[in-house]
């Protein structure tokens, strides 16, 4: 629980701080200083708004798989693409914490986000509901 409360925190702290500077993310996405030229004014704004809603929703448990795979392709280009523009693998870069988020998400992929979330929540009233929950 507390593992997938810090990656939702995580992700959704990048979003706010993408959010705050698109700039940066952009010029990070284009390579270049000139990001205002490049065709992809669209790819920040979806990174912003995917971490900040799939931060929510892994901090709270809701869909955790679901916004897990939505995450995979986010951060393995913050690793692959972004990291090596900015002259690979260095200490000043953020990598490690792109490596240990994405290795979280595969985690929570697998394992899903546990009985203490709103998915287990929500599990548990349908189950109550339809009488399956009774010894």
């Amino acid at each position: 629980m507390i593992l997938r409360i810090g990656l939702g925190l995580i992700l959704l702290g990048k979003g706010v701080s993408f959010m705050h500077d698109s700039t940066l993310l952009e010029e990070l996405i284009s390579g270049n200083e000139h990001a205002a030229q490049n065709t992809t004014h669209w790819l920040p704004i979806l990174i912003c708004w995917a971490n900040i809603l799939g931060g929510f929703m892994i901090l709270v448990g809701l869909r955790t798989r679901l916004m897990c795979l939505l995450q995979l392709p986010i951060l393995i280009g913050a690793i692959i693409v972004i990291n090596s523009q900015k002259g690979g693998f260095q200490a000043g870069n953020e990598w490690l914490l792109a490596i240990v988020a994405l290795l979280l998400v595969i985690f929570f992929l697998i394992e899903g986000s546990g009985p203490l979330s709103m998915d287990g929540y929500l599990e548990h009233n349908r189950r109550s509901e339809t009488g399956t929950n009774m010894p």
